[in-house]
């Protein structure tokens, strides 16, 4: 294929831009080239064309270009479109109206803002530009007209047909204070919700108010965590702790400095570590100071952690100097440990369960911030885990350091400690390893077993504590499944006034009592033993007092439900209990299952609900393991 005829001319870059703009520039046609095709004679002109920066519309032209022979399809001439980055300014279509800016020449514009203005149009040049736009918007299958409203100069050709600059500093403006009325109008939005209005504030008509609580819906569910007791209040300073050193000989000078020494002294030689240097290589454990220990376990972190350590290790040097069976280890009375609990902030010595109407007093009186309400309640969990450790210790060394009547008394105080409110979303191991140990240490085991349950179901009054109690005793030994059971049904018999009616303590009947418990769980029962606590005098509270009774309804059912669960799964199910077994499930969906109404005003019925069928679903599970083999249906022919 041939070259080009003519070479096309080395631009003047380095030169001065204005005179590159002022004057013609020539570009040559390509003769013989690869673009000499008919379908690019349209967008040619003859060999030499005047560009211009802008162009007019101008009428079509009624010439058709000459076409080549069939077998060239390519123009005689060609000239490349109009370069629109090499001219540097606009000249204007009109004397009086300038003729808008191109978008792709916005920087150099800036940099050169002095343009001649009396510069001669040339209606040639513009036309010429003219003709060149038609063709080129016929080969891409669009029009000026129809270009996208972002395309920029390097995509446009004809500049000057299209609209005005869209990015000026006009519309920047313009978009800018369209941002910041969307601000503040968000921040307004933020205050009016921030405004905490309160329904009963907002004036509302009789036919409203009807309205509004008949579509409301109110935002109660199921606690996952029971409510708690109030045992422990907050202190503002610890109980003074005193060595008693009246019956105290010291062996060694450090030991007589430490004895001679005021309280504050004795706890810096606690926190320094120099007590492990004068009691633990001479193998000496004076009681004083083992209960000046005990008392310190009450103390902030810092002094407990320090005190907890040292009596340990003087507990442990205790059994492994001990000769045969005879062991000096220290275990702390009764009386003592309540004294520990009282020094934690306990307000009675048997850590009865203290009222609201007390517990609002002293919390005025002790009010605290947040940040040191969280460190008294690590103070007080880190006290009890040190005090239930050194405990386990004792009930692991020597068992028989307890009578019965004080094992009981001693889980019963520790079950009420355990409720406490500030420790219910606590882990509480150390507390749960130290009641298994106590139960395998109680003797007469089956006859304690009926005044231990007794004692237990009567530390609170709330069935979700109630529950939280029984679920403190573990599912791993004998004894405790044995508990656990027992309570569980205990429990139940006396949430629904049952307890003197059932042959609860006799053996092989705890199924049979729980199916007739079963019959009483059906919400419409249940209403009559809260009825009198919820209803509200006053015609328009009764919809409000309504849907309060049915929670407190579904929510009693529900911990009622879960004491049943935990009573069928600590028994042995044996095939002789197949039928009873299946009796449970018949009540469990009969009762229950049946008598709750899911709503999506009220997503606490199909909290309850799943509960039923989970429990429904695990019973199943058990009748498939215990089938008998022989008769399936010997309950029905009995009958």
């Amino acid at each position: 294929m041939a070259g080009p005829e003519k070479a096309v001319l080395d631009l003047p870059w380095r030169e001065d831009v204005q005179a590159a703009t002022t004057g013609p520039i020539l570009l040559p046609s390509l003769k013989g080239s690869c673009f000499d095709h008919p379908l690019y004679q349209g967008l040619l002109h003859p060999t030499w064309h005047l560009c211009s920066p802008t162009s007019a519309p101008a009428p079509k032209s009624s010439k058709k270009p000459k076409m080549q022979a069939a077998g060239n399809t390519f123009p005689n001439d060609w000239s490349p479109p109009p370069v629109e980055f090499l001219n540097l300014r606009i000249p204007q279509a009109n004397s009086g109206d300038p003729a808008p800016r191109p978008r792709g020449l916005r920087k150099l514009a800036h940099q050169h803002p002095k343009v001649s203005e009396q510069e001669p149009q040339d209606l040639d040049r513009l036309r010429g530009l003219a003709s060149l736009e038609e063709p080129f918007w016929t080969v891409a299958g669009t029009s000026p007209d129809a270009a996208p409203p972002g395309m920029g100069a390097h995509t446009s050709l004809a500049s000057g047909s299209s609209g005005c600059y869209v990015n000026s500093l006009d519309y920047l403006l313009q978009e800018k204070r369209e941002q910041e009325q969307g601000k503040l109008l968000l921040l307004d939005c933020a205050d009016l919700r921030a405004w905490d209005l309160n329904e009963d504030e907002v004036l509302l008509t009789p036919e409203h108010r009807k309205l509004v609580e008949r579509f409301s819906v109110p935002l109660q569910v199921i606690p996952a965590v029971h409510p708690g007791e109030t045992v422990f209040l907050p202190r503002r300073h610890p109980v003074p702790c005193l060595l008693d050193s009246s019956q105290l000989k010291p062996r060694s000078p450090l030991e007589k400095l430490f004895l001679s020494s005021s309280p504050a002294r004795q706890l810096t030689f606690l926190r320094q570590g120099l007590l492990s240097n004068i009691y633990l290589p001479v193998g000496d454990r004076p009681m004083p100071l083992l209960r000046w220990l005990l008392q310190l376990l009450t103390w902030p972190p810092e002094t407990s952690s320090r005190a907890f350590g040292l009596l340990w290790d003087l507990s442990l040097d205790g059994l492994f100097r001990q000769s045969g069976g005879d062991t000096s280890l220290w275990c702390p009375s009764l009386q003592e440990i309540s004294a520990t609990f009282r020094s934690l902030g306990a307000q009675s010595p048997a850590l009865q369960p203290l009222g609201p109407t007390q517990h609002a007093g002293s919390e005025a009186s002790l009010s605290h911030s947040e940040q040191q309400d969280t460190l008294q309640e690590m103070a007080l969990d880190s006290s009890l885990n040190y005090i239930c450790k050194f405990l386990t210790l004792c009930a692991l060394a020597q068992p028989g350091a307890y009578t019965d009547q004080n094992l009981l008394d001693l889980i019963e105080l520790l079950c009420r400690a355990g409720l406490d409110t500030r420790l219910r979303l606590l882990p509480r191991t150390d507390l749960q390893q130290l009641l298994l140990q106590l139960l395998e240490n109680i003797r007469e085991w089956p006859r304690k077993l009926r005044q231990l349950c007794c004692a237990l179901s009567r530390v609170s009054d709330h069935h979700h504590n109630l529950l939280a109690l029984v679920q403190l005793f573990l599912d791993v030994t004998s004894r405790s499944r044995q508990l656990r059971g027992q309570l569980s049904l205990l429990v139940m018999a006396r949430l629904l006034n049952q307890q003197e009616r059932l042959p609860l303590w006799q053996k092989k009947a705890q199924l049979s009592s729980l199916c007739q418990l079963l019959g009483l769980m059906r919400p419409s029962s249940l209403r009559r033993y809260l009825g009198p606590e919820t209803v509200l005098p006053g015609q328009e509270q009764q919809p409000k007092a309504s849907a309060q009774l049915d929670h407190k309804v579904c929510y009693l059912c529900h911990s009622l439900l879960t004491l049943a669960g935990v009573v069928v799964s600590c028994q042995d199910i044996t095939p002789d209990q197949w039928g009873e077994l299946q009796l449970l499930c018949m009540q469990l969906d009969r009762h229950i299952n049946t008598h709750i109404r899911e709503s999506p005003q009220a997503m606490y019925r199909t909290t309850l609900k799943d509960l039923a069928a989970q429990t429904y679903i695990r019973w199943q599970e058990l009748l498939a393991h215990c089938q008998p083999q022989a008769q399936y249906f010997s309950l029905w022919e009995d009958v």
